[in-house]
């Protein structure tokens, strides 16, 4: 089964430090949370001085709740609850209702026992790959209804394409 320790320090990798880009959606970001995720799940009356200040118990709370979102102690493949973690970390929801359509299961958003078991059931590389190519397709999508985002792409791309297969 996965463990959210092996995804930790790939996340923090491409994540860094505090920063508050105007063109960012997310606003002001420390370690990959923004200030919406910190104020719901950590404190609600947060600034952007308390995202600025954030320690690393709060960063594994947040992961850990995105992490518990894919069930993904239950997911059988470390490679394959890496890439849906950090989708549904990168990109709320669409990391779980995208991926749901590509098992056939119901797109509701919600992770329970179908959507687990088509996962493990599925051929896990033929299944990490069509996450992969779904992810590249959702990121150039952003960009081609919003340009302002092309100066991001770059760094997803990189950064989705530092996720490998591994049995």
């Amino acid at each position: 089964m996965a463990l959210i320790e092996i995804l930790t320090p790939k996340i923090l990798k491409w994540e860094g430090g505090y920063v508050n880009d105007p063109l960012d959606k997310g606003g002001c970001t420390n370690m990959g949370v923004t200030l919406d995720t910190y104020k719901r799940l950590v404190n609600p009356s947060a600034t952007c001085k308390d995202i600025a200040t954030m320690n690393a118990k709060d960063f594994e709370k947040v992961l850990k709740t995105f992490w518990n979102r894919w069930s993904a102690d239950e997911i059988k493949n470390q490679s394959v609850a890496n890439i849906l973690v950090d989708w549904v970390w990168g990109s709320g929801v669409w990391g779980i209702r995208i991926p749901q359509r590509i098992l056939g299961v119901k797109e509701d958003g919600i992770v329970g026992p179908k959507t687990i078991a088509a996962l493990n059931a599925a051929n896990q590389e033929e299944l990490f790959k069509k996450i992969f190519d779904a992810r590249v397709k959702f990121l150039n999508d952003i960009v081609k209804n919003n340009p302002s985002q092309q100066r991001f792409i770059k760094g997803w791309l990189n950064r989705l394409n530092d996720y490998k297969f591994q049995v």
